[in-house]
């Protein structure tokens, strides 16, 4: 109503109203309101979110805006948009590094590393600094996926320097060896190995290190677990039947070593039509969701089979970079959204669901 004053206590009282999906509290409970002014009828503040992945970042602006532009008084609102990744209230975390990602699957041949290197460049395309550790020692397919193929990296002081591509750093041990040399190392060395790449690689300030582990039970998550905090795991599976039986033994191993199973993603799942855009069962569909619904973890979305991934990745152009508008893109950066908001969750003494 014309006339009409607005104050703080008004605004903050409307946005109360406005709750983030996943962690069930208001925006203004968790803190998300920050800098709000109240000039006549104009009002601005900063929603400071938790990740600039933020699954529901539109969503919780629009809620946000139509809130207080209910209010009587109110003629203009501005709403600035922050992100602030929390990090897990953890000891000995790796120096800088907020997040350690670790992204397994039962067996080979699911497209594990396409779902890591994906992922990693979606983060950094929302605006989060990402690290990408290759940690599949035998099978280093990170350089080539990344366009990174013959790449040295530099070393200052002690420290190795990671390389940096589509916004992410990544360190592999790819990068050390020739592409056709075999790795033969036993278990110890190629332990050894690993703790070097996250303890001597100058990996700086990251809000999320990936890891893209070999597949299987192995040494390396062994490894990675006993080196640093990881925040969470990511598991990857195939549609089929016998997917259940490698989640089963994944999200064993996690919970064997204490690590969050921020849930599992089935990749190849159905084919998207060239011609007319419809979806083609080409295997049978949800073992991986049926794996996670029984195993009680989340079941974080399915990726199609698409040729475009493999022709992006031989490129060594990342499919979520080169053909953003594409429907397994858009799975992808859902993907990588779900993940960054299940660790939002985490750092704030939820649990994930």
């Amino acid at each position: 109503m014309k006339g009409e004053k607005v104050g703080k206590e008004e605004v903050l009282s409307a946005l109360r109203a406005v709750k983030d999906p996943e962690l069930g509290r208001d925006i203004v409970e968790l803190g998300f309101v920050r800098d709000l002014s109240v000039d006549g009828g104009k009002v601005t503040f900063t929603l400071q979110l938790t990740t600039p992945s933020c699954p529901f970042k539109e969503r919780l602006v629009s809620e946000a805006r139509r809130a207080v532009e209910s209010l009587p008084g109110v003629r203009e609102v501005e709403v600035r948009v922050e992100a602030r990744v929390p990090a897990l209230p953890r000891k000995e975390r790796l120096p800088g590094v907020k997040h350690v990602i670790a992204v397994a699957s039962g067996k080979g041949g699911v497209g594990k590393t396409t779902i890591s290197v994906n992922m990693a460049v979606s983060l950094a395309l929302d605006g989060a600094s990402v690290g990408l550790l290759d940690a599949d020692i035998y099978g280093p397919d990170v350089p080539p996926m990344m366009g990174m193929e013959g790449e040295r990296p530099r070393v200052r002081g002690e420290k190795i320097l990671p390389i940096e591509r589509h916004g992410v750093r990544v360190m592999s041990i790819g990068f050390l060896i020739e592409r056709e040399a075999a790795v033969i190392w036993r278990g110890p060395l190629m332990s050894k190995a690993i703790q070097e790449f996250l303890r001597e690689v100058e990996w700086g300030d990251l809000d999320y290190l990936v890891v893209d582990l070999p597949p299987g039970t192995g040494d390396a998550p062994l490894t990675v677990a006993q080196t640093v905090p990881l925040s969470g795991g990511v598991v990857v599976a195939t549609p089929q039947k016998v997917a259940l039986e490698d989640v089963r033994r994944m999200v064993s191993m996690f919970r064997r070593l204490e690590v969050p199973v921020l849930g599992v993603v089935e990749n190849m799942s159905y084919l998207v039509c060239p011609h007319c855009g419809g979806r083609v069962e080409v295997f049978p569909s949800g073992g991986a969701r049926r794996a996670a619904e029984e195993l009680g973890v989340p079941f974080l979305g399915e990726v199609p089979l698409d040729p475009e991934v493999v022709k992006t990745g031989d490129e060594g152009e990342p499919l979520v970079a080169s053909r953003p508008s594409s429907p397994t893109a858009e799975a992808l950066r859902g993907l990588a959204r779900r993940v960054a908001g299940a660790l939002s969750v985490l750092s704030l003494g939820e649990t994930p669901s």
